[in-house]
């Protein structure tokens, strides 16, 4: 059977190129060529290529299942990541070293800015590759995967909708959540997120459990995009 192009989005120049660079160094270590690691998750060499360039982000879908395949926790993609252009009122005092270890300013989150629409800020103060702990922002038309396909991983998601509209598919069930609504389910059902509205809608979300995923999590017609 032939396999779909991936769809790629450009980005400028060095954006995203940590995250990229960490995902090459990771494929080199576990011996891995460009074109079976795309093999294995049904994408083609140059999106791959592409993605660890820094040319093109992934889509949520795409970096869980490249992550899981190359055995990563994401906090491995989140520690050099950028952080958001965001000022601080007042000048802070220093932090101690408990507060270095348990507390994370809003003004300097480690941030992943994904395909589709999507970004993530990390909402820990230090690696946790047990648990994705995140601030999600899906802008007007984001979604976890591009068209209509849908992804699914080992662990179990709960998420909380702080303002705008997020649509939640898991399974063949539909939910609309708006400003105070919640959600929670297992990640292993095939599940999309996006945002069919016209203003950004953002979260919180956490997800616990996905260490340990030794397979690509792929579902519909998701296959073959990024």
């Amino acid at each position: 059977m032939a396999r779909s192009q991936a769809t790629v989005r450009r980005m400028p120049a060095g954006l995203g190129q940590d995250v990229g660079q960490k995902l090459r160094a990771r494929r080199e270590e576990h011996e891995l060529s460009l074109r079976e690691l795309a093999r294995r998750l049904g994408i083609s060499p140059s999106a791959l290529s592409q993605i660890e360039t820094g040319k093109s982000r992934p889509s949520v879908s795409t970096l869980y299942a490249i992550v899981t395949e190359l055995e990563m926790s994401l906090d491995e993609l989140f520690s050099g990541g950028r952080q958001p252009a965001k000022r601080s009122p007042k000048p802070k005092p220093e932090a101690t070293g408990s507060e270095r270890r348990r507390v994370q300013r809003s003004d300097s989150r480690s941030v992943i800015d994904l395909e589709s629409g999507v970004r993530w800020e990390r909402l820990t103060a230090t690696p946790d590759p047990d648990t994705d702990f995140l601030y999600v922002v899906y802008e007007a038309g984001g979604s976890s995967s591009d068209g209509e396909g849908f992804s699914r991983h080992s662990g179990r998601e709960y998420g909380l909708i702080l303002s705008g509209a997020l649509e939640v598919t898991v399974g063949f069930d539909t939910y609309e959540l708006g400003p105070g609504d919640s959600v929670s389910f297992d990640s292993s059902t095939p599940h999309r997120l996006r945002n069919t509205g016209s203003e950004p809608a953002c979260g919180v979300w956490f997800v616990t459990g996905r260490g340990g995923d030794t397979i690509v999590r792929r579902h519909g017609n998701v296959r073959g995009q990024t």
